[in-house]
């Protein structure tokens, strides 16, 4: 009876950890190692692209010369989209000039764009599945 208990939470655990993911963020082009790279990860289009509070997951990691890599852990599969920054004085927020536009190199997944302003959480979704994935953004200036 002990054995198939045993038996039984290990088959338990296993499988919890195949239904979890790994998602390496590299975040390339950035202008310089001033500041932090600073990314939200949606899992829905509510508050996608700027909103923290509505994000799954976010992030901020220093610079390795032009480019930063964040990792987030235990992802459930699903649709998901980013958006990242290069907050270059490690204000928390993305620096823009009297016309909104930004200061600093800015991107989302699958390097979507808006016509003005960001893309749709539609355009910006990709599918993270079971076991490691990985995603490129490079930054926009």
């Amino acid at each position: 009876m002990k054995t198939t208990i045993v038996l039984l939470l290990m088959a338990l655990l296993f499988a919890a950890d195949q239904s979890s993911s790994k998602l390496t963020l590299k975040v390339t082009g950035v202008r310089n190692d001033k500041g932090v790279v600073r990314a939200l990860l949606f899992k829905g289009e509510t508050g996608f692209p700027d909103d923290p509070a509505k994000a799954i997951r976010n992030a901020s990691v220093k610079i390795s010369g032009t480019q930063a890599e964040i990792v987030f852990d235990d992802i459930q599969p699903g649709t998901y989209a980013i958006s990242v920054f290069h907050d270059s004085e490690n204000s928390g927020k993305l620096r823009t000039n009297f016309l909104g536009i930004p200061r600093d190199g800015y991107g989302f997944s699958n390097n979507s764009m808006g016509t003005f302003g960001p893309p749709s959480f539609k355009d910006a979704s990709f599918q993270i599945t079971a076991g490691q994935n990985t995603h490129i953004i490079k930054l926009r200036h």
